[in-house]
């Protein structure tokens, strides 16, 4: 069984929701680990463990990002996590497949499917393999009780419900 080292260098967490139902305000996570046990050529034998830093939020403006943090959305103070585990990943066609797992968000745990993409592996020039996926998913915020909003004098509102997300994870593996 491999040893899976998460390649922090060469990994993003973002996130994107609609803003004024307009355009897309766009974020990342800049603390958050990845761990996966299991057999890379078995993704049925694969358990993967996320945890992601709420303080490490940023969408470069300190004072959303502060607002982000507080008891109107995360509540990061009371709930500095955000976690994924697996429960089940199944193949969803060549190099792809889907894990679906619990996720937790200011202490509400749901399942969810996350849609992921094998992107291979290589060799890098130190002699080290390596292997990337690209992770995606949405979910709606409300869920897991992110219900902050404001209604606009337009109609609509100033926070969509849907949130996607998207990440390129690499790993070195030994």
């Amino acid at each position: 069984m491999a040893k899976w080292s998460l390649d922090k260098a060469h990994s993003e967490l973002e996130f994107r929701v609609k803003h004024m139902m307009i355009s897309n305000v766009k974020g990342l996570f800049e603390d958050f680990d990845v761990e996966v046990t299991g057999n890379p050529d078995d993704i049925s034998s694969l358990h993967v463990d996320v945890s992601i830093g709420v303080d490490s939020i940023t969408t470069k403006n300190e004072q959303r990002d502060q607002h982000l943090r507080s008891e109107d959305f995360f509540h990061g103070e009371k709930h500095p996590k955000i976690t994924f585990k697996s429960t089940h990943i199944a193949a969803a066609g060549k190099d792809k497949f889907h894990i679906t797992g619990d996720l937790t968000i200011k202490g509400i745990t749901k399942s969810i499917v996350v849609d992921v993409e094998n992107g291979g592996t290589a060799q890098d020039p130190w002699g080290n393999k390596k292997i990337g996926f690209t992770v995606s998913g949405k979910l709606k915020r409300e869920d897991f009780g992110l219900t902050w909003n404001t209604a606009l004098e337009t109609g609509g509102v100033m926070v969509s419900s849907e949130v996607k997300f998207e990440g390129d994870i690499q790993f070195a593996l030994s």
